[in-house]
């Protein structure tokens, strides 16, 4: 390696770019992978793990790394894009050593670590060399965090806990505050199942449930039933109505009821409507609450409810025009209102005179089949779903149809397509 600082902070240098000799960019650091060597000494650093483009994580061996330092990070660019897995004795230090307790061997208490540092020795190899602990911390989600004074120590001047020892998330949650929650949930993805829990107790139930919709339904039933009832039910409160109808379909009923009854009843109706249709169905597809407005409201009135940050963009795409009461099941539907539509008219205009009318709505019993062939003829982004009696009682997205065709595993699917020449794992 070339001739940079001995001494690497680890949370300095998450989100670098990682480039290649050429100056082309690979992706993004976002952990560091050391391996455990017990009572022996400090853990040797053996990787990075890097984010590349597609939102993958992959694994670049120190070996690779030609240059790094608190600017930029450059490869050979021989990488072997397979996804990246933990193996043995490795351990993640963003993932699993930052928030976790250490003892200090002088005598003065416990300490949690914050950040910890590298040392590149003679030999070219990284070593854990130092801890950046703060004494007198305690973490939660409802207090925030208490802070007490900060210290630099020895690797060797701390004894470490066990693995199963509780550890806190406060510094994870920090340094990973800028990813969208799919990338997040890749992120948990990678960890044992106790810091996968750990990590999504401490974090807020809104973003907590954004993670939730991310994750496979297996990971989602997991986290969800290691939290308390009163929590687990405001995080459901916090997901679209169609992931938390599909998330409680997979807990046993009474778990599932349990849940249903602390839960706000208006959001609590949403889900229970949801929960009565077939998941084959337009119905166990739909989302309940799309935008809806009545034929005598304006452009003006449409756009300022499609800037809401809550709408996902193919929600966000139309307004269905239906007779009152504007909640599911609505009165009489008359139509949709596009995007395009609302960009092009005069903002006093009333809906009800630029409403289309020629879109069929499906039945809220209609197959996916039917469903998915409708959104593809008409390259829609959303499609409204009626009961027998001509009510709006939801709104089929892109997004979900799309979650519902592909393979369950899509989220871990791996196509092999390297961007890299690929490289062996080393270390």
């Amino acid at each position: 390696m070339s001739t940079n600082p001995s001494r690497i902070f680890v949370a300095r240098l998450l989100g670098l770019d990682v480039f290649d000799p050429l100056g082309d960019r690979l992706g993004r650091l976002r952990d560091v992978v050391v391996l455990s060597r017990g009572l022996r000494g400090a853990p040797h650093a053996v990787g990075i793990v890097v984010e590349v483009p597609g939102k993958k994580r992959v694994f670049v061996p120190m070996t690779r790394l030609t240059s790094m330092d608190q600017a930029q990070i450059i490869c050979t660019g021989l990488v072997n894009l397979r996804r990246f897995q933990q193996r043995g004795a490795e351990q993640l230090v963003v993932g699993e050593l930052f928030d976790r307790k250490v003892t200090l061997k002088d005598g003065s208490g416990d300490a949690i670590i914050e950040d910890i540092a590298m040392d590149q020795q003679r030999n070219g190899d990284w070593l854990v060399s130092k801890l950046f602990v703060r004494r007198g911390t305690s973490t939660s989600r409802l207090r925030g965090l208490r802070r007490g004074h900060t210290l630099l120590v020895d690797w060797a001047e701390t004894l470490q806990g066990s693995e199963n020892d509780p550890q806190g998330a406060s510094q994870f949650v920090a340094t990973h505050e800028d990813l969208k929650p799919a990338d997040f949930a890749d992120a948990l993805q990678e960890m044992s199942d106790k810091r996968r829990i750990e990590v999504a107790s401490e974090l807020q139930d809104e973003r907590l449930a954004d993670v939730l919709q991310e994750l496979p339904e297996e990971d989602q039933v997991t986290l969800l039933s290691a939290l308390d009832s009163e929590r687990a039910a405001d995080v459901l409160e916090e997901m679209d109505p169609d992931d938390a109808a599909d998330l409680l379909a997979d807990l046993p009923s009474a778990k599932a009821e349990e849940l249903l009854l602390l839960m706000e009843p208006d959001e609590a109706d949403d889900v229970r409507r949801l929960l009565q249709y077939d998941e084959d169905t337009a119905g166990g597809l739909m989302t309940p609450v799309p935008v809806i407005l009545p034929p005598e409201a304006t452009v003006a009135e449409a756009l300022a409810h499609v800037r809401s940050e809550e709408l996902s963009p193919a929600l966000a795409s139309a307004i269905f025009i239906c007779r009152p009461p504007l909640e599911t099941p609505t009165g009489r539907f008359l139509g949709v209102v596009h995007i395009q539509q609302l960009l092009r008219s005069a903002p006093p205009e009333q809906l009800g005179s630029i409403v289309d009318k020629n879109l069929e709505p499906v039945s809220d019993h209609a197959s996916v089949s039917e469903v998915s062939h409708t959104m593809a003829s008409y390259n829609l982004n959303s499609l409204p779903v009626v009961n027998s009696a001509g009510r709006l009682v939801g709104a089929v997205t892109v997004d979900d149809l799309l979650d519902h065709l592909l393979p369950d595993d899509w989220r871990t699917h791996e196509d092999g397509a390297p961007i890299r020449k690929l490289g062996g794992r080393i270390g």
